[in-house]
């Protein structure tokens, strides 16, 4: 029988397509989705996706939206449980979703939390992260080592073309707002892993997306237990590979 999947978030900005299509397909599959917060707010995704982030454009697409809209109705969402709450025994799997508004800051910078990631990577389950999620992995020290827990894993993540097509695009309007850190996030992924040859950017892509029904667009890395993604853009395939992985182990258990 399917178990539970955690996913933290942070109390508000997180990217609504990272969120509700892994949300949608995990649960449609029969998993337990439980979403976590620092204090167990209700979290809410980046205002500015679910209208468009400049003249109507550069949101999410209208089926994540729908899958938003559903998932904010649920229990689970609406009343998370802690980050200190988490016993990482108890879930399946971990799921790390992105986002780059400033509010992603609190669940990125948190060092709280990045035990908890570290604890979970440790079980050797599975673990998905998309977009700024990889940051969160890649600041996560194996308290053995003191190195990152990624470091020697495969993976992509935001690659640094996309975050800089975006900044430059709208920082007129928006300033900082497609900027989370002053370092671009393929940079400290990259300098995490140890070796740069570890990193995977992916065909280059800026308005080509997957579906529910056509991965063609699409970049997943696979790296044993481990599933990686860029951007929301890739939502879709990301979720069906990691549920592929998860069946994957619950089949061995």
């Amino acid at each position: 029988m399917p178990g539970k999947i955690l996913v933290p978030l942070p109390d508000h900005d997180f990217d609504t397509t990272e969120v509700a299509v892994p949300w949608k397909v995990l649960t449609e599959a029969g998993w337990e989705v439980v979403f976590a917060t620092e204090r167990g707010a209700t979290p809410a995704c980046d205002p500015r996706l679910l209208t468009g982030v400049l003249f109507g454009k550069l949101g999410a697409r209208p089926d994540a939206l729908a899958c938003y809209r559903e998932l904010e109705q649920t229990e689970a969402f609406r009343a998370p449980t802690r980050w200190d709450a988490v016993a990482v025994e108890d879930y399946a799997g971990l799921l790390l979703p992105g986002g780059h508004a400033p509010g992603m800051r609190q669940y990125l910078g948190s060092e709280a939390l990045q035990a908890r990631i570290a604890a979970f990577w440790a079980t050797g389950r599975p673990v998905a992260a998309i977009c700024h999620g990889v940051l969160a992995l890649a600041r996560s020290p194996d308290p053995a080592t003191g190195r990152s827990v990624l470091a020697g894993t495969r993976t992509t993540c935001l690659p640094k073309y996309m975050e800089r097509s975006a900044y430059l695009l709208t920082f007129w309007k928006l300033g900082r707002y497609y900027r989370t850190y002053p370092a671009y996030v393929q940079d400290e992924v990259v300098a995490a892993l140890g070796d740069p040859s570890l990193f995977e950017r992916g065909p280059r892509t800026l308005t080509k997306r997957g579906t529910r029904d056509d991965d063609g667009a699409t970049f997943v890395v696979e790296d044993g237990r481990y599933v990686s993604a860029r951007w929301p853009g890739d939502a879709w395939a990301f979720a069906r590979r990691f549920l592929a992985r998860l069946e994957s182990e619950e089949g061995r258990a």
